[in-house]
């Protein structure tokens, strides 16, 4: 949380705003991503220039990103990070060429309506992580709630809140939705909708205080870790069935970027792997994501050798 709370946040009017000048093309003295196939100047070659875009506050983006930013200025690209707090200008911006890259998109379930109205212009290139999951969560020293159905009729104990994120968020909808009405909450609960960082705040504050609380999250996401939770059991599968975690890239990418794209083909991370990466970057290297990804780099010597096949 304290981690987050430092990271650099662009609204949504700024985000908006910075993509339609990068696929105006004033984001970059490179040219652009048009009819003659040269989105930054590159032809096809090895070079040029590569646009990440990330929602800083869903960490695993903000890791892979910075991991594909080092591994990929060594081999002689210029990567540029785009920063959004919503999802939907992401997806938006992928689907006209402001974007290059979502590295870590949740694209199966989570995102799966942004993919029904742009997924025909967004490649697919990787599943890098299998077993993703959207939950809900309170903390362990709540013996007596360990599903979702154990919150009915105690809506007094949480103040009639489940504690939520940002509003575009995929989990918001889902919980909004279908955890919900599957589970007769919405009488007695309000799903507060603010950002990533006032949830964790809120949880941080209560788990201090010995205090219930519910609170959406998901995984892997590193405050699973550094915080005692518990994920609620969902007998009744609302949450949805776990998804895998993506590289999505705008159309025609493949194609300007040829030996790019088979490095992000052959990218997956294990359970082990993607929690030290995003340990280091969220924790151990607070605000200094590249030196985070650069520190994972030097542990883990053959990863880039295993993306080149």
């Amino acid at each position: 949380m304290r981690n987050t709370r430092t990271m650099k946040r662009v609204g949504w009017l700024v985000g908006v705003m910075a993509l339609a000048m990068v696929a105006a093309g004033c984001g970059s003295d490179d040219g652009d991503n048009g009819d003659n196939g040269e989105a930054g100047g590159n032809g096809g070659e090895a070079g040029g220039t590569i646009t990440l875009g990330i929602l800083p506050a869903w960490t695993d983006g903000l890791a892979t990103a910075y991991l594909w930013k080092n591994v990929l200025e060594e081999e002689g690209y210029d990567i540029e990070i785009t920063e959004l707090s919503e999802a939907a200008p992401l997806y938006a911006g992928l689907a006209d060429g402001a974007v290059d890259i979502y590295p870590s998109a949740w694209s199966e379930a989570t995102h799966s309506d942004y993919m029904d109205e742009y997924g025909d212009q967004i490649d697919d290139l990787a599943t890098y992580y299998g077993g993703a999951v959207l939950t809900l969560a309170v903390p362990e020293y709540m013996d007596d709630v360990n599903s979702i159905e154990d919150l009915q009729g105690q809506a007094d104990r949480f103040d009639g809140r489940i504690v939520g994120i940002e509003p575009g968020a995929g989990l918001t909808r889902v919980t909004k939705e279908s955890v919900m009405p599957t589970y007769n909450l919405g009488e007695e609960y309000e799903l507060v909708e603010s950002s990533t960082t006032a949830m964790l705040t809120e949880l941080e504050s209560a788990i201090e205080a010995e205090e219930d609380i519910v609170v959406t999250l998901w995984r892997p996401f590193w405050a699973n870790a550094t915080y005692p939770v518990k994920d609620l059991e969902d007998p009744e599968g609302a949450l949805g069935e776990p998804e895998g975690l993506h590289v999505l890239a705008r159309d025609g990418f493949a194609e300007d970027f040829p030996e790019a794209t088979e490095m992000f083909a052959n990218f997956e991370l294990d359970d082990e792997q993607f929690g030290t990466l995003e340990d280091l970057v969220v924790n151990e290297y607070e605000g200094e994501p590249d030196a985070a990804a650069e520190a994972w780099l030097e542990e883990n010597p053959d990863f880039v050798d295993s993306l080149k096949g």
